[in-house]
């Protein structure tokens, strides 16, 4: 019995999307090849990835090198090289490099769709960004067809 859903990727390997992504974002399990339970990528956390929560999505991050700034509801954290770390949906979240050179990560979201939502944004171009950062206020509309909101400031 063969099964259509098998996939072996090579070191350095990434799934094809709908949307060529940068290099720091390696899709490695789309959402479609999960049947929808979760998407995987390997990603290098080289900007700060501001305040956000996720409606529906679990998210977990495995740091494979460097350091990972993590802000968890009201705490903060540096994750070395190793730690493991859940963010639970509804609770608000910033990740941020905490190293030279930048951490990397495994990343599993459940259900899946964070490809998706990393198409669709990078498909958008500088329109969702303010002085070369992520600007909650214009990433909102692309990301709450995704179940994320990001704080905009008050």
């Amino acid at each position: 019995m063969t099964d259509d859903r098998f996939i072996l990727l090579e070191p350095g390997a990434v799934r094809p999307g709908r949307v060529p992504l940068p290099p720091a974002f390696a899709v490695k399990a789309m959402t479609a090849d999960t049947e929808g339970r979760f998407s995987m990528l390997e990603t290098t956390v080289a900007r700060a990835i501001p305040r956000h929560a996720h409606d529906i999505a679990d998210e977990c991050i495995y740091v494979l090198a460097g350091d990972l700034g993590v802000e968890f509801d009201d705490r903060a954290f540096t994750a070395p090289k190793g730690t493991f770390v859940l963010l639970p949906h509804g609770v608000p979240h910033a990740l941020r490099p905490a190293s030279d050179p930048p951490p990397r990560v495994l990343q599993i979201s459940s259900p899946g769709g964070w490809e998706c939502y990393l198409e669709d944004l990078f498909e958008a171009g500088p329109s969702v960004l303010t002085d070369g950062e992520l600007d909650p206020v214009k990433v909102n509309p692309i990301a709450s067809r995704h179940h994320i909101r990001y704080e905009e400031p008050s």
